[in-house]
């Protein structure tokens, strides 16, 4: 770090409480920012955009100051105010955004001081001269697909036969900016349908699942608790506690065993799995968790979502662990063993290095003991499900970004043990990588396909099947029975917004049948503005439909107008 500037925050922290950053913790910091915030951060104006603002000559740039990104209007706010990213104010983001500027789409805290201090050390160290003008970006090549005709009822097919090819335009660093959702404006479902506010979360929660007895239990990674909502009438949350706080970064949650009397809760924490005693109908823990796992990956940090699955005769506990980064580009070009060797012990096409155990589904025995691969190549699968019918396990998957606006799809699949799915070095069957060409020509043919391709860009997120009984208050059409509802919480690498919406996935036989409908459509404003993202969807036991919006944190109910 150059003297002057470690000068100059030794004293900015001294002043506010906060200790001084020598080099050292520049060093850290960096490790830090590497592991944790350089998927969606860049440090270098020449650099792509991602989903984040670069943090490049950030110290000293007003809040919300870089030209052309699409900040929350919280942060907005804040830099119309005269605000300025000192160390200090950057501590406090880092320690609770949603505090510093509720509404932030930030979606992780840095709770740790020495953390905190570390990166803020580093990222006084980047700089660079602001990046030139860019040519004009190539015209993005049609796909069909635009968010002003979204409406419930559109159909969507993707097919593998039609897909983009790879930079046929520039890569867009779009995410969305988030404004309140317009007085008296509701989300817009089918005709025959009805849609009420059912409950609203303050800490945002983007998961839920629902315990053998009706309650839904909803998890908030950045707020770091797990709630319980009850609702006595189906309408309306009437009843709502804290399970759980103080966790490490709270995600999936399962209840074990599978069936009408589950014993624990088990929570994925960012890198460990507890579980609680639970029995049907506790509102609050019973006793500390006991840790079951704990440890998942050397690498924690990049995607630091953990879902969790139990099979269908609660003997496997499944656990998906997203990507280190976006295609692996710094893992080397071979692993630490015989390529042979490697997979035998880890999977086919499984990464090593920082990647290790990352863009996977590994499997447990329910105590925490057996720790095997049971499919590989998944670059994040944010979304994983057990169809209670079929048994299959599901994942929806957030496919690599930087490709450009239509490529590649995301998408939704079952999962079958010992596949492979192509990530890092193919995607969506044998297209090669082609940042990675050449690397591993043995695996071209032996990718799974997905069972269904979306847009790409959509960011898949939670589903739920729906199984409908007749006599249920709020039970869908017969027509629903047995197709599943999916949440795409919204595109950011895409020139034209696309997801922000809940579509009916089309099933026959219990499995996708490559199409898609629009079901909840009307949270996009524009291409720079959303008010919603949905995340995650559950079916009440009245059969209403339920959807979380973890922009706004509220829950959202749908029914049919009338009885059918």
């Amino acid at each position: 770090m150059h003297p002057i500037r470690a000068l100059a925050l030794i004293s900015v922290f001294s002043a506010t409480g906060v200790h001084a950053a020598p080099d050292a913790d520049a060093a850290a910091g960096k490790k830090l920012f590497v592991s944790n915030c350089a998927m969606c951060h860049t440090v270098s104006p020449d650099t792509a955009a991602l989903s984040g603002p670069g943090l490049f000559n950030v110290l000293g740039r007003p809040v919300a100051g870089l030209p052309r990104f699409g900040y929350s209007k919280a942060l907005a706010a804040a830099g119309a105010g005269g605000k300025t990213w000192t160390p200090a104010e950057l501590d406090l983001f880092l320690k609770d955004p949603g505090a510093y500027a509720p509404g932030t789409t930030m979606p992780v805290n840095v709770a740790n001081e020495a953390n905190r201090r570390a990166v803020i050390a580093y990222l006084a160290t980047v700089r660079g001269a602001a990046a030139r003008p860019k040519a004009a970006a190539k015209t993005a090549a049609p796909s069909g697909e635009h968010w002003s005709d979204d409406q419930p009822g559109r159909i969507h097919e993707v097919r593998a036969s039609d897909l983009a090819k790879p930079f046929a335009t520039e890569s867009a660093g779009n995410p969305p900016a988030t404004v309140p959702r317009p007085a008296n404006v509701l989300p817009s479902v089918p005709a025959g349908f009805s849609v009420n506010l059912w409950a609203t979360d303050p800490d945002r929660g983007r998961i839920m699942a629902k315990a053998p007895n009706g309650d839904i239990f909803l998890g908030s990674m950045s707020r770091r608790v797990i709630k319980v909502l009850r609702s006595s009438t189906g309408e309306k949350a009437d009843t709502v506690t804290t399970f759980a706080s103080d966790m490490n970064r709270p995600f999936g949650f399962a209840f074990w065993p599978v069936g009408p009397n589950p014993e624990y809760l088990y929570v994925a924490y960012v890198n460990s799995i507890v579980r609680f005693p639970y029995k049907n109908g506790d509102l609050v823990a019973t006793a500390a968790p006991e840790v079951v796992v704990p440890h998942l990956v050397a690498a924690p940090g990049a995607h630091t979502t953990r879902t969790l699955v139990f099979s269908a005769d609660s003997k496997t506990m499944y656990v998906s662990i997203g990507s280190a980064s976006n295609i692996g580009e710094q893992i080397g070009p071979r692993p630490p063993a015989p390529l042979p060797e490697w997979e035998s012990r880890h999977g086919l096409g499984a990464a090593w290095g920082e990647e290790l155990d990352r863009g996977v589904v590994l499997g447990f025995n329910p105590d925490g003991s057996g720790k095997r691969t049971f499919a590989t190549g998944l670059r994040n699968c944010v979304g994983m499900y057990r169809h209670p019918l079929s048994g299959d396990l599901y994942c929806s998957v957030n496919e690599r970004d930087l490709l450009g606006d239509n490529l590649p799809p995301d998408y939704l699949t079952r999962v079958k043990e010992g596949s492979f799915y192509g990530w890092p070095w193919y995607y969506i069957g044998s297209n090669e990588e082609p940042r990675l060409k050449g690397r591993r020509p043995d695996l071209k043919g032996k990718v799974t396909t997905p069972d269904l391709l979306l847009t790409a860009h959509s960011a898949p997120l939670g589903m739920v099947a729906y199984q409908r009984r007749a006599a249920a208050p709020a039970a869908f059409p017969a027509a629903y029975d047995g197709d599943m509802f999916l949440a795409l919480h919204g595109s950011w690498n895409r020139t034209t917004r696309t997801g922000s919406k809940v579509v009916r996935v089309f099933m026959k036989n219990g499995v996708p049948t490559g199409k898609y409908q629009d079901f909840m459509t009307g949270f996009v404003v524009s291409d720079k503005e959303v008010w919603g993202r949905p995340s995650w969807v559950e079916v009440q036991d009245d059969g209403s439909l339920l959807v979380v919006d973890d922009v706004t944190g509220e829950i959202w109910r749908v029914r049919p107008a009338k009885n059918n």
